[in-house]
């Protein structure tokens, strides 16, 4: 498996293409810009998107959805039902998914957004905006936070030390390093 990072410079959102090597099949996680380089990338390699996992439905992680699939034949993973009036597949709770011959599990951590997801595969979570490095997303009340602290601590804090979190937004740590130092928690 390989693990590619976009960035879009519009909103400093992550996007990431996670590739199965064995079958040149790509997913592609929270579009929030489609960009020269990523189609290159996709195109140059011979790669097959054949899935998008969006963490939540907040536009700076999706605005590229559209775009994406004008050019590719891709299904959409959700909690939510459609985005941007595009139906999705959608997931709710805690699953599996078996993609690109990827086992890609997921599970709900709700208080950024009530339909954040996290997704992991191997011992690589993308957290969307439910947490970065030293940080975690944005509620809108004191209720959401709680709930959202919560869903980290059972849910991301309980992964082995050397899981690496790819968030929505900034760099990527591990979940040591948020043990650890992590101010919000």
């Amino acid at each position: 498996m390989k693990i590619y990072f976009h960035m879009s410079i519009e909103s400093f959102s992550n996007c990431y293409v996670i590739v199965n090597e064995l079958t040149s099949e790509a997913l592609v996680v929270d579009p929030g810009t489609v960009t020269k380089e990523m189609i290159n990338q996709l195109e140059d390699n011979h790669y097959k998107p054949v899935a998008v996992l969006v963490t939540h439905n907040h536009e700076n992680n999706i605005r590229g959805l559209k775009t994406f699939l004008k050019i590719y034949d891709a299904d959409v993973y959700a909690a939510e039902s459609k985005i941007f009036g595009i139906p999705t597949k959608v997931i709710h709770g805690d699953g599996k998914l078996n993609l690109a011959g990827l086992e890609i599990e997921y599970f709900s951590v709700p208080g950024h957004s009530p339909d954040s997801l996290v997704y992991k595969t191997g011992t690589v979570l993308f957290s969307g905006d439910v947490i970065g490095a030293g940080t975690i997303g944005e509620t809108n009340s004191s209720y959401s936070k709680k709930i959202l602290k919560r869903g980290i601590e059972q849910r991301i804090l309980t992964q082995p030390e050397d899981t690496t979190i790819m968030p929505g937004h900034g760099p990527m740590t591990t979940v040591a390093a948020e043990r650890s130092f992590n101010i919000d928690l």
